[in-house]
């Protein structure tokens, strides 16, 4: 089992050239990145994990910070969970993703999901009714985009006739798309267009492992798992590792550059035993 590092990259800690450059010394395999453009201040969008985190306020770009996080890197995986897409630009998101993808040399991971914060979407003009099917249509839209020199898409939510867009990623046929969700929609929209799966820390081994079988029966039994912010807990991640687990990433709190290299190096320690 794998592990990686989950954590808000704001203007108030560590920065990501320096977090990704100690992250890969002390052996961890991702760095995965929330995104929010920004926070409505009046809003009725409860956040699933309770009180509101600071670094959903003040994270910065994903893609900038993952961009930073590659030049001082040579390994280390480069994950969004989760970007916001259905509140993207289509063909500026797949321009950025196949740039990072480039310059990493094919080190992107592309996690996405439908968003909680309601006020958030409206903002952006998005109809939180139709996200589900707006995000399953972006998706599709971007392999396109990703894989063929004259790309058009034509659906219900995202239209458009053949298109040029280059660079295409390195990675073939395209970066890894992983989602977020455990819904009925979540989880068929995993089976039909993604390689990865991000269920929350939260999630059951029994249910991880019900979904695995789904996939199974799908045919798709190359769909990675990879549980998303993680406390540091040994019995935690046995569980985890038993449960079929792909990866895990640890939910790292957004700290000064010192006070980080810190809980870098108890958190590598925790893990060490584990990698055996």
């Amino acid at each position: 089992m794998d592990f990686g590092i989950a954590t808000a990259v704001t203007d108030e800690g560590i920065r990501p050239h320096v977090l990704a450059a100690a992250l890969e010394e002390k052996g961890f395999d991702s760095l995965y990145l929330p995104e929010h453009s920004h926070i409505p201040v009046s809003r009725e969008s409860p956040y699933p994990g309770g009180e509101l985190p600071r670094g959903a306020l003040r994270n910065l770009d994903p893609f900038v910070a993952l961009a930073a996080a590659a030049t001082v890197t040579s390994n280390l995986r480069l994950g969004t969970a989760v970007a916001l897409m259905i509140q993207r630009d289509l063909f500026y998101t797949a321009k950025e993703i196949a740039s990072l993808d480039l310059l990493s040399d094919g080190r992107v991971i592309f996690g996405v999901g439908a968003g909680w914060n309601i006020e958030e979407m409206r903002n952006h003009g998005v109809d939180p009714r139709t996200r589900g099917a707006l995000l399953t249509e972006q998706l599709q839209a971007l392999k396109a985009i990703w894989t063929q020199d004259e790309a058009e898409f034509h659906g219900k939510h995202v239209d458009f006739d053949p298109v040029y867009s280059w660079p295409k990623p390195v990675r073939k046929p395209h970066p890894p798309i992983y989602v977020a969700g455990q819904g009925p929609a979540g989880l068929k929209r995993l089976a039909e267009h993604a390689d990865g799966w991000l269920p929350h820390s939260v999630t059951p081994p029994e249910e991880l492992r019900r979904v695995r079988s789904w996939l199974a029966d799908q045919g798709r039994e190359d769909v990675r798992i990879s549980v998303f912010g993680a406390p540091a807990d040994p019995d935690l991640l046995r569980g985890l590792a038993g449960a079929g687990v792909d990866e895990v990433s640890l939910i790292l709190p957004t700290l000064p550059e010192a006070e980080t290299l810190a809980q870098l190096d108890v958190l590598a320690k925790t893990v060490e035993p584990l990698r055996a």
